[in-house]
């Protein structure tokens, strides 16, 4: 299990850096840094799949919000993968968007 807190460096699109949160069984994990107005979510990326999850921590649950070319097994997998890691991506989100508001109060 491969674990990166907060990558910046590898994925970037439009000069707006995509942290990874985690890299497991082939799934990229990630957040937008341009969303900051919406509540707490993960992207998820996986070959031509691609999948965004609302994250719940209230009652630790997840909503699907999209999902595109991903089969019904891979849906499990990384269902499963969000539910075993949920408080550290909810830790990563709180860390990434204290960051972000620092950087715009700079």
């Amino acid at each position: 299990m491969q674990k990166s807190g907060l990558c910046y460096e590898k994925f970037v699109t439009n000069e707006m850096p995509m942290p990874t949160v985690l890299l497991l069984l082939g799934w990229r994990l990630f957040f937008y840094a341009n969303e900051g107005s919406e509540p707490i979510h993960i992207h998820c990326r996986k070959g031509d799949m691609e999948c965004k999850f609302w994250l719940n921590t209230q009652s630790f649950d997840i909503e699907e919000a999209f999902s595109f070319n991903v089969t019904r097994a891979e849906k499990r997998v990384i269902r499963k993968i969000i539910f075993e890691h949920f408080e550290y991506i909810e830790k990563q989100w709180e860390l990434f968007q204290g960051g972000r508001n620092e950087k715009t109060r700079r």
